[in-house]
This record gives structure tokens, C-alpha cells and sequence, in this order.
């Protein structure tokens, strides 16, 4: 009963919001903002000439691609560092360093590397959520609690095991938590990207909008999309941390 009321309620904010944007942009009196149904008329322009879903595989290519590498890589370096603490005190300084700077920062650089394309979005993907998740999965193998591993070496497990049964299943309940924001990180920037270093996806869709003859109705559109994409990879996810915790 109660994930039906939430639901009730989610659907019911939803309405209020949209009537209140229909509201404001009749009492506006200006076309600055499209108004919802220019916004689903939008939306099914893109839909009927293809671009729609063309743009939106393009984007979850690249975060596919970007994440899925941000993943290999950083977990399985972020449980190591976390289990070796003089990696941690040597690598962890350098990571702290790198993580507060911009991804949007390393535009210039991907696009003199990759070129405007596919591969500088992807390397802008991976260097913003492959330090986050290191991070995460140091922290998540450092609380995995001392007497646990203990317990283990004396039952006479290897190190190969202790880490399959006891630092893994230990510490996946925070990867995934870590995952999730990543991911969220990873649609963000994959946006931003798009506006600068490729010719396609949901956020080259908005810029192009933009320069079309201000099409604000597309720009909206594709700010729709993009949210209803990133909802519902963040209620997968969060659907897959509740798993995990049980």
C-alpha cells in the first residue's frame, strides 16, 4: 500500500507542476517559454522524423561506453588501495587532487586528444565518475570491518576468497550506492559534452535547437528527455541498492 501512495503522490506533483508552468506561461504574456503542449507537440516532431530516439541511443552510447570503463577501472583499483593502506596513503593524495577539478574542465584537452567525436565525449565520461568510484570503493574495502577478515584467515580462506566472500559482499551495498551517483554524473557531463565535442545526442539536439531559429520548443524537449532518461536509470539503480542491502 505504501509504494502505491508514493506513486499517487508522485503522479500528483507531476500534474501540479506542469499546470503551474502552463499557468505562468499564459500570464507571462511573452514566448519565451514554450508552453507544455508546444513542448509535447515537440516532442512528437522529434519522435516522427527519427530524432528523437536516434539522439537519445547516441547519448546512452556514450555513457554506456565512458561508465562502463569508469567501472572496470576504478572499482576494482578503489577496493585494492582500500586493502592495501600504503597504496591508499601513496595513490589517495593524488586522487583527492584530481577529483575536485571540473570534467568540463579537460574539454580542451579531450578534443586535442580525440577530436570532436564520439571518443572525447567518452574520455570526458570516464575521467568524471572513475574518480568518484575509486574513491567509493577505497572507502566502501576500509569499512569492511577487521574481525570479518579475521574470522576468515583463521577458517583458513585465501586471499583470493577472503576478497570473493567477505571484502566484496561487504563493501557492495556503498559500490552500488557510488555507482548510482556516478551514473548521475555520467548523464550530466555526457550533456555537456555534447553541446561542445560531438554532432549528436540530447545535448547537441538542444544546442541545435537553440541555433535552428530558436526553437526553444525542441530546447525544452530535449530537457524533458533528458530527465525522464537519467529518472529512470537512477530508479534501476536504486532499485538494485535495495537488493544489494538486503
Amino acid at each position: 500500500m505504501a509504494p502505491l501512495r508514493s506513486w499517487v503522490v508522485s503522479i500528483i506533483s507531476i500534474v501540479v507542476a506542469v499546470l503551474a508552468w502552463d499557468l505562468a506561461v499564459r500570464f507571462a504574456g511573452h514566448t519565451l517559454l514554450p508552453s507544455p503542449l508546444d513542448v509535447v507537440r515537440a516532442l512528437g516532431e522529434l519522435a516522427a522524423s527519427g530524432r528523437l530516439v536516434r539522439y537519445a541511443i547516441a547519448s546512452l552510447f556514450r555513457v554506456t561506453w565512458g561508465f562502463t570503463l569508469a567501472v572496470v577501472v576504478g572499482i576494482p583499483l578503489g577496493l585494492l588501495l582500500g586493502w592495501f593502506r600504503r597504496g591508499a596513503f601513496t595513490v589517495g593524495p593524488i586522487l583527492q587532487f584530481l577529483r575536485p577539478i571540473s570534467p568540463l574542465a579537460w574539454i580542451p584537452l579531450a578534443i586535442l586528444w580525440f577530436g570532436v567525436g564520439d571518443g572525447s565525449a567518452v574520455f570526458l565520461i570516464f575521467i568524471a565518475t572513475v574518480l568518484p568510484l575509486t574513491l567509493t570503493a577505497m572507502q566502501a574495502a576500509q569499512s569492511v570491518h577487521v574481525v570479518h577478515v579475521e574470522a576468515a584467515r583463521n577458517f583458513g580462506l585465501s586471499a583470493p576468497a577472503i576478497v570473493r566472500r567477505v571484502l566484496f559482499p561487504s563493501a557492495l551495498p556503498q559500490l552500488i550506492g557510488g555507482i548510482r551517483i556516478a551514473l548521475g554524473i555520467a548523464w550530466l557531463v555526457v550533456v555537456a559534452a555534447e553541446m561542445i565535442a560531438v554532432n549528436s545526442g540530447l545535448g547537441f539536439l538542444i544546442v541545435d535547437a537553440r541555433n535552428a531559429g530558436d526553437r526553444y520548443d525542441l530546447v525544452v524537449a530535449g530537457m524533458v528527455t533528458i530527465g525522464v532518461i537519467g529518472l529512470v536509470l537512477d530508479n534501476a539503480l536504486r532499485a538494485l541498492e535495495r537488493r544489494a542491502a538486503r
